[in-house]
């Protein structure tokens, strides 16, 4: 399984974008680990993954899986409804995007800061886009151009990163 594992990490990181902040993917059947998190950043679709039992409140489903990304340190988590996420959006759907703190929120903590970075071939692209999402981590609807972005996150005290891919629309 090690093996396996080791040749799965290896794969994704020579498909992702900007390889240097990657930040998610194990397998279809787990939680994203830390090592899987380093390998497998900006993947056009977000594999399915049983959210970790910090990531589960408000879902019946006792063991839920969705398409989930885990942030580099592992302090933030994006349950995405919009997969994949596209530039632009679909007309269709949105860009869901529900992010979750493992850390209790503090009271009056304000709003989860974003600052996107496109990113190619490692290297920063063109100026840092922001976002927010009033009331800290929680439902949101995020529309970022197509590529790959590296995503500083903001909140409650806690700074975090990941990568997240948009793809152009497909007909």
């Amino acid at each position: 399984m090690r093996v396996f594992a080791t040749v799965l990490v290896a794969a994704l990181a020579a498909s992702g974008c900007g390889a240097k902040h990657s930040t998610t993917l194990a397998t279809t059947a787990s939680v994203p680990t830390q090592s899987a998190a380093a390998a497998g950043a900006c993947a056009t679709k977000i594999p399915v993954h049983l959210l970790p039992t910090w990531a589960r409140t408000g879902f019946s489903d006792p063991r839920p899986h969705m398409p989930f990304v885990l942030s580099a340190k592992g302090e933030i988590g994006a349950i995405v409804w919009g997969n994949p996420l596209l530039a632009p959006p679909a007309k269709d759907r949105s860009n869901k995007i529900l992010w979750v703190s493992r850390e209790p929120l503090k009271l009056g903590g304000g709003d989860l800061r974003i600052s996107a970075q496109r990113v190619e071939a490692g290297t920063a692209v063109g100026a840092p886009l922001a976002r927010s999402v009033m009331g800290g981590p929680g439902p949101s609807i995020i529309d970022l151009p197509a590529g790959c972005w590296h995503l500083t996150l903001s909140w409650s005290g806690h700074t975090d990163t990941m990568d997240l891919r948009y793809s152009r629309e497909q007909a």
